[in-house]
């Protein structure tokens, strides 16, 4: 549709727009228009001119409840196969989703002046982001992983704040009657965790005591603070590779 007529009340559509949805002449549907209301099944549209890019143009003009059964009438006349298509158009016309385009030079002067507005307005939200996504490429491409504690510190937040956002969305878990924190295996599989294994002493036998700590990885601490909406300090994307030390976050 090149054009959408509105009264400011209703919604309305033309036998120009009808003509474009099924494919077929604009003459040839006023044509039909003007039989159908000959033999009494739909009533004569009122008509009026619309500016075009050569020389104005007559349409039939449907409008209000009759307006829009005669046209659902009509297409099912032309072409059966549009008339959900049409049913559609009306509806989307009456939510208010469809825009009319610019009519004169002045509307078409003030849509400019908006859409200028409105791209500027998206620029500095870019400008602003643009740090922030700079960052995350960063931290996405380093390398190694850090403790719990750390990765809060570059995230900025409160250490206890991202143990429970990582508990609640189902990224670690702790085992009943266990104080020691666990990753899910579809966070390791996906690179965004580990777990780190060390000595921690020697067994009354001899074995090693070992323990088990989450770690989160460089692409791990980028999707936190996406999904945590944070911005991580600078200097975390240079870090990460280096954090490999540390007992935090059991």
């Amino acid at each position: 549709m090149n054009q959408l007529l509105t009264t400011g009340k209703a919604p309305t559509m033309n036998s120009r727009e009808i003509a474009e949805l099924v494919g077929s002449r604009h003459d040839n549907v006023r044509v039909a228009i003007e039989r159908l209301a000959a033999r009494g099944v739909i009533e004569i549209p009122a008509m009026q001119e619309i500016p075009t890019a050569t020389k104005p143009v007559a349409v039939y003009v449907f409008s209000g409840e009759r307006g829009r059964r005669d046209s659902i009438v009509l297409v099912a006349q032309l072409s059966p196969e549009f008339t959900a298509a049409l049913v559609d158009r009306w509806q989307a016309l009456e939510a208010g989703t469809v825009q009319r385009l610019p009519q004169t030079l002045p509307e078409a002067l003030r849509l400019a002046a908006d859409l200028a507005e409105q791209n500027n307005r998206l620029q500095v939200v870019v400008s602003e982001q643009a740090p922030k996504v700079e960052a995350l490429a960063r931290l996405a491409e380093a390398g190694g992983s850090m403790c719990l504690t750390d990765a809060a510190k570059h995230l900025g937040i409160q250490r206890c704040r991202l143990i429970e956002w990582m508990r609640a969305n189902r990224w670690i878990y702790r085992r009943e009657g266990s104080m020691r924190l666990l990753a899910y295996q579809p966070r390791l599989a996906a690179g965004l965790l580990d777990h780190k294994v060390s000595v921690i002493g020697r067994e009354d036998d001899g074995a090693d005591r070992l323990a088990s700590q989450v770690r989160v990885t460089a692409k791990g601490l980028a999707v936190l603070a996406q999904k945590i909406n944070v911005a991580p300090r600078s200097a975390a994307g240079e870090n990460v590779a280096r954090t490999e030390g540390g007992n935090h976050g059991r």
